[in-house]
C-alpha cells in the first residue's frame, strides 16, 4: 500500500522519524499466532496462546534497536517515566504486576516504549532528548493523556521542537458513538460527523497542537475498515481479536 509521507515501510510495519526519535506502528502480519489472533498478536490479555504471544514479542523486538517495555493500560491519563531498572522489572512482570498507566516516557536510549491497541490510537511524541508513547482511546483523550505525555517530555528537559505521529486506530469514517461520548468533546466541533460518528484522530491532533507539538502526522489508517489481514480491530471483530502496537525509542 502507498504510505503517506513521512511514513515509510519497515519490515511488515509502518515507521516514521520524529525529532530525536523513531516510531513503528505494527501490523498483524509476520507473527506466529493463529485463528482470530493471526498472526503478530502482541496482547497478553487475549485468549491467544501465551507462548505464541511471547514469540511474537520476541520477533518484533528482534527487528528493533531497543528493548520493548509495556505498562498495564487502563484508559486513563497517567504517564510513567521509564528508566533501565523499571524497564527490566516490567519485562519480568506478569500482566497484573505491571504499572497501570496509558503512557510511557523516557530519556534513556535503548528502550522501546510500547502501547497496545486494537481501535484506540497509538500516539508517539518525540523531541531532542526524550520520547513518549501514548495509548489514547476516547476516555484517555477526554481525561488528558496527551497533555500528560507532552508535559512529561518537557519535565525530562526537552526544550526544542516536538513532533508526533498518530498510528492506526478507529477513524471518523467508522467510529459511531453515543451522545455521552459526543458530549465529552463539545469543544471539538469539527470532530462530530454525520451519522453519530466521531473523529478521534482529529481530536488527538488538536490536543497535540494545543499542547505545543510543532508537527503532527497521521498515518491515515482506520482499524475498523482496513484490510482484515492488515490490522486488528476490537469493534470490527466483536472483541475477539489481537493487539498491534505503537513503539517509539530514541534515535
Amino acid at each position: 500500500m502507498k504510505l503517506r509521507a513521512p511514513f515509510y515501510p519497515r519490515n511488515e510495519h509502518f515507521a516514521i522519524d520524529l525529532p530525536g526519535a523513531q516510531a513503528v506502528f505494527t501490523t498483524r502480519r509476520g507473527g506466529h499466532s493463529s485463528g482470530p489472533y493471526t498472526s503478530l498478536n502482541l496482547g497478553r490479555l487475549t485468549d491467544d496462546d501465551p507462548a505464541a504471544v511471547a514469540r511474537n514479542r520476541d520477533t518484533l523486538e528482534g527487528q528493533l534497536p531497543a528493548k520493548l517495555t509495556f505498562v498495564r493500560q487502563v484508559h486513563g491519563r497517567a504517564v510513567d517515566r521509564v528508566d533501565e531498572p523499571s524497564a527490566e522489572r516490567a519485562r519480568r512482570a506478569r500482566p497484573d504486576e505491571l504499572s497501570r498507566a496509558d503512557g510511557q516516557v523516557t530519556g534513556v536510549p535503548g528502550l522501546a516504549l510500547a502501547a497496545l491497541t486494537a481501535d484506540c490510537l497509538p500516539v508517539a511524541v518525540g523531541g531532542d532528548g526524550a520520547v513518549a508513547m501514548l495509548h489514547a482511546g476516547w476516555r484517555g483523550l477526554r481525561d488528558g493523556v496527551i497533555a500528560s505525555g507532552v508535559s512529561a517530555l518537557r519535565e525530562l528537559g526537552v526544550r526544542g521542537p516536538l513532533g508526533a505521529a498518530v498510528g492506526p486506530g478507529a477513524g471518523g469514517c467508522c467510529y459511531q458513538v453515543g451522545p455521552e461520548v459526543h458530549e465529552a468533546f463539545d469543544d471539538y466541533p469539527a470532530a462530530h460527523l454525520n451519522g453519530g460518528r466521531l473523529d478521534l484522530k482529529a481530536i488527538a491532533a488538536e490536543q497535540l497542537q494545543r499542547s505545543g507539538v510543532d508537527e503532527v502526522h497521521d498515518l491515515g489508517l482506520c482499524t475498523i475498515c482496513a484490510d482484515r489481514s492488515l490490522l486488528f480491530s476490537h469493534r470490527r471483530d466483536g472483541g475477539i481479536t489481537g493487539r498491534q502496537a505503537g513503539v517509539a525509542w530514541l534515535s
